[in-house]
């Protein structure tokens, strides 16, 4: 209370001093963070009537605060943003256009912050895709593909890398597909996934991994690693690249080099992060003010130069000091042969089939024409409209009526047991503040999600659409039983892991507990706690660690089997090893567990009866299965259910190590449930069906499972 008294009584004396409070959020870091702020106060300075109040957001939570935030009046007046999701801010009413002098802003950067005719922010900075290139190992720039190619001659037998980039990526991707003159939207302005030119670019991608031209699973850290250690002649990647690399290391940055069997450049898109205007913006004008002044030329020189940024203002490049800067001016070139993402709303449905495409070909699962056919029909049904509108007035009557019957319960209760409330008063208040928590962080949170299960998403905007989402899962609508996005196939998936991962965690922490009681062993305090560390490792730094330990072509595991003469295993690329991965992964979290639980009943068992059935004549398993076993079951299925809940739900294992791969045939209910969220169109609705069936499914379960351990439950 005196917290909130304090902040009230500061905002009080805010508004008293007749101070403007003008609110921006950003995501930059490092020297861009450093430019933005120092900017910023040099504003505050000179307008002691103005106080601009940044805010740093992760960029992975960006838009979901965004969503979430400024239609209820706790969002920015002003946000920095990459253009993208223009469209689909326009169709939530979370941005207003506005009008700026451009003569001095290159052309491609404000067509790319325009959305049908109008302009929704000022740029600020562009960025795009570049070819790297390590000058210790290239002594001529390669301007076309079959020159880029032609150097693989002179790097064998130095155990280098061609080309290194994060060629399963559809954002990666995209820089052959444009240069072989495709692309995700056809010239009528439909998605067209499955176009001859998009099949040549597979082919391509092809032909290079065919070739050893490009690293095998690629990620960001393995394309870094490789190129600032001098194992890739060649890398691409954009600005965010030069963090990484270090400043021995020699290299140059050019634009892409042009497709061979076209003469078309290699197009990369173009991301362009304009400063924005909020809907919800509190103080409008000032809040344009401070737009403009964010992107005039000065204070565009001195982001340039501080912030190191490639900003779009054409007068800069006049400035000695970025006309000298070889790597600025390389990425000013590159803008000319550009294409800039789609802001489009339709375009966020398109990466993840298009992702798939790419994956599906680099593993030989598919051929580039099938892949794509398939990226298609995956778009067609992630972009088919939401299920119709339903009258809400019987579930409106039933929910009442259940609210009722509800409230009619729990009013019988009390009265019932009103003598004992009246005794035990005091202890009500004890477990009142628990109670109040457990209501406003579980029971209300799964209220609104169970009731955003009725409802569908699109644009901004919730549709009542009745049990349409739930109907449309159990029936498998969209997808097959047998298809790897099905919620039935993905139900198999998630029971497998469990019961796998259930019987792997209870044998090995059985085991170890039984061994490390035994007073023969020595160090056993030493042993029990660095058994007991890969538990208390944080999850997704192990999950990290084994994913990296797994990779096809440097992964510590495939190094051993070469040791043994064992075969290279492409561990992502089929179910079983994927599965495999990451049940091996999560058996090493969760063994401890078990463990810890099995030495703590172990202690409360006399050593006698296991001596007095030795004496009898009883085997060691005898002893175990009889005796030890039976007496250990209290303690441990109590810890089974708990367990088989966690790993039911075992969510950053499954997005970490495998990432659903192949084709999400590894993801679990949660993983999907994430996907269909966040990934895949914000389908809020059918996310929320998905969880309520997970609950339902759980809920069952620990019933079942607390009956059998012989707990009574509410």
């Amino acid at each position: 209370m005196l917290f909130l008294l304090t902040a009230l009584a500061c905002q009080k004396e805010a508004k008293d001093d007749g101070i403007t409070e003008i609110h921006i959020w950003h995501a930059y870091g490092d020297d861009e963070k450093a430019a933005l702020v120092e900017l910023l106060e040099e504003y505050d300075n000179a307008h002691p009537d103005i106080k601009v109040s940044p805010l740093y957001i992760t960029p992975n939570a960006f838009q979901n605060k965004l969503r979430a935030a400024a239609p209820r009046g706790n969002g920015p007046d002003l946000f920095i943003q990459a253009h993208e999701g223009i469209g689909s801010w326009v169709k939530k009413g979370l941005i207003q256009p506005i009008e700026l002098e451009t003569d001095d802003l290159l052309p491609i950067t404000v067509e790319a912050l325009t959305y049908e005719n109008e302009l929704y922010g000022g740029p600020m900075t562009y960025k795009s895709l570049a070819l790297f290139v390590n000058n210790d190992l290239v002594e001529t720039v390669p301007k076309t593909t079959d020159e880029l190619i032609a150097y693989s001659d002179t790097l064998q037998g130095k155990d280098v890398t061609l080309l290194a980039y994060q060629a399963t990526e559809a954002f990666y991707h995209a820089i052959w597909m444009h240069g072989f003159g495709g692309g995700v939207f056809s010239k009528d302005n439909q998605v067209e996934l499955h176009s001859d030119a998009n099949i040549q670019s597979l082919e391509f991608v092809r032909n290079l991994q065919k070739r050893n031209f490009i690293p095998e699973e690629p990620t960001y850290a393995l394309v870094s690693e490789l190129f600032k250690n001098n194992k890739a002649a060649f890398a691409i990647n954009g600005p965010w690249f030069l963090g990484s690399l270090d400043d021995s290391l020699n290299f140059s940055v050019h634009p892409l080099p042009k497709i061979s069997e076209t003469g078309q450049p290699a197009k990369p898109y173009l991301s362009v992060e304009g400063v924005m205007l909020s809907a919800y913006a509190k103080h409008p004008k000032e809040a344009k003010e401070l737009l403009s002044f964010l992107i005039n030329e000065k204070s565009a020189t001195k982001r340039a130069i501080k912030g190191k940024q490639s900003v779009p203002n054409i007068s800069v490049y006049e400035n000695p000091v970025i006309a000298s800067n070889p790597i600025q001016m390389a990425f000013r070139e590159q803008l000319n042969t550009s294409y800039p993402t789609p802001n489009r709303p339709e375009m966020s449905n398109t990466w993840e089939p298009m992702a798939r495409a790419v994956r599906r070909v680099s593993r030989g699962a598919f051929s580039p024409e099938e892949a794509m056919k398939k990226a298609q029909k995956e778009y067609d049904i992630l972009a088919k409209p939401p299920p119709e509108p339903v009258d809400p007035t019987a579930y409106l009557i039933v929910g009442a009526l259940m609210l009722l019957g509800m409230t009619g319960y729990g009013a019988r209760q009390v009265y019932s047991h009103r003598k004992q409330i009246r005794e035990h008063w005091s202890s009500y208040l004890y477990v009142a503040p628990s109670a109040f928590a457990m209501l406003l962080l579980t029971a209300i949170p799964f209220i609104v999600g169970s009731l955003v299960s009725l409802f569908a998403h699109k644009n901004g905007e919730f549709t009542f659409v009745g049990l349409s989402n739930f109907v449309s899962i159990i029936l498998a609508e969209d997808w097959g039983i047998t298809s790897s996005l099905s919620f039935y196939f993905t139900l198999g998936v998630t029971v497998l892991w469990t019961v796998l991962n259930l019987l792997l965690h209870v044998s090995i922490g059985i085991a170890l507990a039984m061994l490390l009681r035994e007073p023969w062993l020595k160090l056993r305090n030493f042993y029990r706690v660095l058994l007991i560390l890969p538990w208390a490792v944080p999850n997704y730094i192990t999950a990290l660690i084994w994913k990296g330990m797994f990779h096809r072509q440097f992964g510590a595991i495939n190094a051993l089997f070469e040791v043994f003469g064992i075969e290279k295993v492409s561990w992502f690329s089929q179910f079983s090893t994927a599965f495999t991965a990451n049940l091996v992964t999560n058996t090493w979290l969760g063994f401890p567990f078990m463990m810890v639980v099995t030495l703590g009943a172990l202690q409360s068992i006399p050593r006698d009866l296991e001596q007095a059935a030795a004496v009898d004549g009883a085997s060691g398993w005898q002893r175990f299965w009889h005796i030890t076993l039976p007496l250990l079951k209290p303690a441990l299925l109590p810890a089974i259910v708990l367990g088989s809940v966690w790993t039911f739900n075992m969510f950053n294992i499954i997005y970490l190590v495998s990432g659903g791969e192949p084709d999400s045939s590894t993801d679990i209910l949660i993983s999907d449930a994430y996907r269909w969220a966040f990934e895949r169109g914000d389908r809020y609705g059918y996310a929320s069906a998905y969880a309520v069936l997970i609950f339902f499914i759980l809920f069952g379960y620990s019933k079942i499972g607390n009956k059998i351990a012989g707990r009574k439950t509410l």
